[in-house]
């Protein structure tokens, strides 16, 4: 990792991957194909992708059983526990519907909907994920969707992770459906014989899968773009250097893109970092991933103080948080823009990840400027509600037709007025 001084302001946020030409026409002729051919084309490029025929794309009761065999009683338990605390969590956020009333009959509210049907992918590939099947599933769940239909890639045996049958099967989900990429997304979106189209698409995947969601956005709704996992830790002299090189490294061995930032006003603590890194680097099974991760798109940057730390992390906006400080808590109202914001040496990143209770869901590439975590409110629609009374609008019409006639519009004005013509 290399060390730089920041002595002045310097841009520090990274750069989206829009994905290339050819990436985003291999994209497209995907979604043309699945929604021409439906779930032939599904098995065709479940065939091509992932190297697995496919009779049957629904996960079967035969095969939930045999991946609760798989799984043992201890860690069933442990997804079982976390469940709870991230249903906990977001059954805090719900929104009830509601309705002011005035004295002249008015009456005002807003009407809070859940989506009918959402699709959450769960991506396979270098890893398995039940994590995300809570992290996703759940908020959706207690928002009170009733269709949760999730798609994940098999693997070259035909069949989807142990640990993603259970916790899928933990929370209920009945539509499991062992197709991945752009194609899933495809199917997701325009509905084929076996799976029918949701109302919205949420979960991370590849820059295929990305870029598929991007395509079909506005057809369906869509959670964000997600880019690479990253991970900022502002820390002072009091930090632990082996702590802060584990909370790194546990980002850096999610993507070889992933990037793990550390922020601080102490070149003493930089430089125990990085020679921490480069020690657990080594012992990583998958060193092959967070090497890369860590030379190309690590960083460790040393400020004059610990105000201009924070304001480095201000403008890095970071998918994760984690202030390693003398005193966190008294840090947090200066910190404009974090997706998940860890606070102390006993609140590492993992602790979010899987079973704290919040969202792991978060904004990326410095979208949290603008955007939250995945939540309760992803997986609902608010409507308007407006009810004037005779009187209410007697005593306005003048002042909306003049409005509406400000703005060349007619039609609208006398849309009013027509009620009071004699």
């Amino acid at each position: 990792m290399k060390i730089t001084r920041v002595t002045e302001q310097v841009s520090l946020k990274r750069t989206i991957d829009q994905g290339t030409s050819a990436q985003r026409e291999i994209v497209v002729n995907i979604l043309k194909q699945v929604q021409e051919q439906k779930d032939e084309a599904l098995k065709r490029y479940t065939a091509q992708f992932d190297g697995v025929e496919l009779s049957s794309l629904l996960v079967t009761e035969q095969e939930k059983k045999r991946a609760y065999e798989l799984v043992d009683a201890d860690m069933l338990s442990t997804i079982r526990e976390a469940a709870d605390n991230i249903r906990d969590y977001h059954e805090r956020m719900v929104e009830q519907s509601w309705m002011t009333t005035k004295e002249d009959g008015t009456i005002l509210g807003q009407k809070v909907t859940p989506l009918d049907a959402v699709g959450v992918y769960v991506p396979g590939g270098l890893a398995a994920y039940p994590s995300s099947v809570l992290m996703n599933v759940i908020p959706a769940q207690v928002a009170g969707v009733k269709r949760i239909v999730m798609v994940s890639p098999p693997g070259k045996d035909g069949a989807l992770p142990a640990g993603v049958v259970v916790a899928a099967s933990e929370l209920g989900v009945k539509e499991i459906y062992k197709v991945g990429g752009a194609q899933a997304v495809g199917a997701l979106a325009y509905g084929t014989e076996t799976i029918q189209s949701v109302d919205k698409i949420v979960g991370p995947g590849n820059i295929f899968v990305a870029l598929a969601k991007r395509e079909v956005y506005g057809l369906v709704d869509i959670d964000s773009i997600a880019g690479p996992s990253e991970i900022v830790v502002l820390a002072d002299d009091t930090a632990k250097p082996n702590e802060v090189a584990a909370d790194l490294l546990s980002q850096a061995e999610h993507d070889k893109l992933a990037s793990s930032i550390l922020v601080t006003p102490s070149m003493k603590l930089a430089e125990a970092v990085k020679e921490e890194v480069e020690r657990q680097v080594e012992s990583l099974p998958r060193k092959e991933i967070a090497k890369p991760s860590i030379d190309n798109h690590g960083a460790i940057y040393v400020t004059g103080s610990l105000e201009e730390a924070i304001e480095a992390v201000n403008q890095l906006a970071p998918e994760h948080l984690e202030i390693m400080t003398e005193s966190p808590l008294e840090l947090l109202g200066s910190i404009r823009h974090a997706g998940a914001i860890f606070l102390g040496r006993y609140s590492s990143e993992p602790v979010g990840d899987y079973f704290a209770g919040p969202n792991h869901v978060l904004p990326t590439n410095g979208t949290a400027k603008f955007s939250s975590p995945l939540s309760v409110d992803s997986f609902v629609k608010k409507s308007s509600i407006i009810s004037y009374s005779q009187q209410a609008l007697q005593k306005n019409v003048s002042k909306i037709a003049a409005f509406a006639r400000l703005e060349g519009l007619e039609a609208h004005a006398r849309a009013v007025e027509e009620r009071f013509k004699k």
